[in-house]
């Protein structure tokens, strides 16, 4: 059994035991492998054992492993491509024509350009919009005085899907008020879902805040070193 097999059943058994702590059904919430600056044998390894969705920052890298796992033998049961860093204007085409899932619009700009370039006979491009919970300069997302209004307008675009919310904790010495930034992406999400019946989706919490992020409605779980080791 190899070390990447043995790293997913025991986040995966981590995960388990956070729904059964905190009374979630057991399936709730979906590991999203971060597999950024990894290469496709790692992803090959992970696939072997289960994992089909795997998420990246960087679109030229990753576009060089999707087109590579186009040519392998998991058609049957492919992979779902999660972008989850900044996206620039500039890079939105090759994010439209090769990933299923865009999680980190702060922007209408970018949403519309994502709809714009999706070919349209792909699927839809499911969209998770990215909040900024805690105000940090260095972090992506918008802030929740303007989600509402953007999920307005994302919502009406073509040939893509809201399908939620995504964000990333800052690094609290208080978990209380790790806790209190939790809740009021869960309140915020519980409204959004109300207003729009295809949100579903609360990307939320990393290996270090895992069990916080399950406890306040996560539906997935950004999962990378702790998988694949440290970035290459």
């Amino acid at each position: 059994m190899s070390s990447i097999t043995k790293q997913i059943q025991f986040v995966k058994s981590q995960i388990a035991d956070y729904c059964q702590q905190y009374h979630r059904e057991p399936h709730a919430v979906q590991l999203l492998a971060v597999s950024k600056t990894k290469p496709l044998s790692d992803i090959a390894e992970a696939y072997a054992c289960g994992q089909r969705h795997f998420a990246e920052n960087y679109v030229q890298e990753a576009v060089e492993k999707i087109q590579q796992a186009q040519l392998s033998d998991w058609q049957n049961e492919p992979i779902q491509w999660f972008f989850i860093g900044p996206l620039q204007s500039n890079k939105t085409r090759l994010v439209a024509q090769h990933f299923d899932w865009v999680q980190s619009i702060e922007r209408l700009k970018i949403a519309q350009r994502l709809s714009d370039q999706r070919p349209e006979e792909m699927p839809a491009l499911q969209i998770c919009l990215q909040i900024n919970i805690s105000q940090e300069a260095n972090k992506s997302g918008t802030d929740f005085e303007h989600v509402f209004e953007l999920a307005q307008e994302v919502s009406k675009l073509p040939r893509i899907q809201l399908r939620g919310l995504m964000a990333i904790a800052q690094k609290f010495d208080d978990p209380q008020l790790l806790d209190e930034s939790f809740s009021r992406l869960q309140q915020c999400f519980d409204q959004l879902s109300q207003l729009y019946p295809n949100i579903d989706t609360l990307s939320l919490g990393m290996s270090g805040d895992m069990g916080a992020a399950i406890a306040h409605g996560s539906t997935m779980v950004r999962i990378g070193s702790a998988i694949f080791g440290a970035r290459n």
